[in-house]
């Protein structure tokens, strides 16, 4: 059951991944019951899904055959003759397509309506079924760590923690996933992986694209909410983590959380330390004249809201004690892209001192979109030259002549749910850890008035970001001089 069926989110990303799931025979027999206020007859809507489906993928032969699995409820959340209808329907698809009564109730709806949906699936009946249920939640959860553990509270007295599926789109990028890989699965790398050999690591996530129609939604929440206290944070606890015992749920999420314990906390006066907020202003993105972010829609004219985040993590335990992680996310920014880049550090002296130039440090950079893949920057002998070095690059891309048909993170998550595999899902504790180190941070934004707009749009984000590096000898690697170089 998808809440909030006539939404974007299920138009642009949940029913083209179910379908893909569908071409792949991922789904045998199911049934989908679109949930929303709007009156629609099955017919429409299932119009609706199949031209979604050809917006995002083009049409499909088997795309009817698809479409007839999907049904429409009209349904007021808040009221309990709307959920004794909605059982009452269920169960008679269940018999129809004789599904044994497993269900996964997702919600793609407004926050607010994440606790009293989940309470009155439970006291209406809808939770009573003799195979599994599931409840997938979209971010944010919750605003902050009070907010939080009250949804946290109504969830869980509907779901047990193992039910609950709390969805970071992150989590099923290709790259995201691969992190566990190319650090367990490579002698190379693991041995290295510790403050002994790598000096820093960089995260950056930059889009182009301001906050568009999200304006209302923004302004309440900032680019550290939206950003850092999820995707940002969930891609340091995967890079930072220890070995798990094994691949499963449980001890991946164990070492996870052990990374969240170990986070240094930053408050008051030491926010402005390790924590850069930014706003942007007018400029042009990709040759088009933009307006500041004060000039969007339904945003204040003297908005405090930061639209950028930059900020030193440190993490303290054995093997990252003294090793950065810098992180930076923004809006308007130069390019749209996602890269981590894991610097190692410098040999201990430079041999090539004769070349009058620097060795470069080597790099690992993981490409997570829009290309992905993995490059390792090296330092070799120039062509034709007597000893003189020069940077390689050896790269391997998810494109080109042997590429593999990437999923899209949805139909991976998706997929992992129908399967009952949680690794990939955020784990009430991460959640709460998390808060509880961004809250500390917020509340000392929230506090003073900052100098915005104080990045031009088109820029890779204020001066000010780029100084919390420079005061530690290093410096935001340039996305340009990183792309993964793809065959053809």
């Amino acid at each position: 059951m998808i809440f909030g069926a006539t939404g974007d989110l299920a138009k642009r990303k949940l029913f083209p991944s179910l379908y893909r799931l569908f071409s792949r025979n991922k789904l045998d027999k199911f049934a989908v019951i679109g949930v929303a206020r709007r009156s629609l007859s099955n017919d429409d809507f299932q119009a609706s899904v199949k031209e979604s489906v050809i917006s995002s993928l083009g049409n499909k032969e088997d795309l009817d055959q698809f479409v007839s699995h999907f049904y429409y409820q009209s349904h007021d959340v808040a009221d309990s003759s709307s959920y004794v209808s909605l059982r009452n329907f269920a169960d008679q698809i269940d018999a129809d397509y004789d599904l044994e009564g497993n269900r996964i109730f997702y919600l793609a709806m407004a926050p607010e309506f994440f606790g009293p949906i989940a309470l009155h699936l439970k006291s209406d009946g809808l939770t009573d079924v003799k195979g599994y249920k599931r409840l997938v939640i979209e971010k944010p959860f919750g605003h902050d760590l009070e907010s939080a553990k009250e949804l946290n509270q109504q969830i869980r007295s509907a779901f047990s923690e193992k039910e609950v599926y709390r969805i970071d789109h992150y989590l099923g990028k290709e790259m995201v996933r691969n992190i566990e890989v190319i650090r367990f699965a490579n002698a190379i790398f693991e041995p290295l992986w510790n403050n002994r050999y790598i000096s820093n690591i960089q995260i950056t996530s930059s889009e182009t694209l301001g906050v568009e129609e999200r304006g209302r939604y923004y302004e309440t929440s900032g680019a550290l909410r939206d950003m850092l206290q999820n995707h940002m944070m969930q891609m340091v606890a995967l890079l930072a983590m220890e070995p798990p015992i094994s691949l499963t749920t449980d001890e991946v999420r164990s070492e996870k959380v052990r990374v969240f314990r170990s986070l240094r906390t930053v408050e008051g006066d030491e926010v402005d330390q390790y924590f850069v907020r930014g706003q942007y202003g007018e400029g042009m993105v990709e040759d088009v004249n933009v307006p500041k972010y004060r000039d969007e829609a339904m945003v204040d004219k003297e908005s405090n809201t930061e639209t950028f985040v930059a900020g030193k993590i440190m993490i303290d335990n054995f093997r990252w004690a003294g090793v950065p992680f810098y992180i930076r996310t923004g809006k308007r920014m130069a390019t749209k892209s996602t890269k981590i880049v894991v610097q190692f550090k410098d040999i201990p002296m430079n041999l090539y001192y004769q070349t009058e130039k620097m060795l470069n440090p080597n790099l690992l950079v993981i490409h997570i979109q829009p290309e992905e893949g993995i490059t390792l920057h090296l330092n070799a002998k120039k062509a034709g030259g007597h000893l003189d070095a020069q940077e390689v690059k050896l790269s391997f891309a998810n494109t080109g002549i042997h590429a593999m048909n990437t999923p899209e993170g949805y139909e991976k998550l998706l997929y992992d749910c129908m399967r009952g595999d949680a690794t990939n899902f955020t784990h009430w504790d991460e959640v709460a850890y998390s808060w509880a180190f961004v809250d500390k941070i917020s509340a000392v934004w929230e506090k003073t008035k900052a100098a915005f707009p104080n990045y031009e749009s088109g820029t890779m984000g204020p001066k000010a970001a780029d100084e919390l590096l420079e005061k530690d000898g290093f410096f935001w690697w340039p996305m340009a001089d990183l792309e993964v170089d793809i065959c053809k």
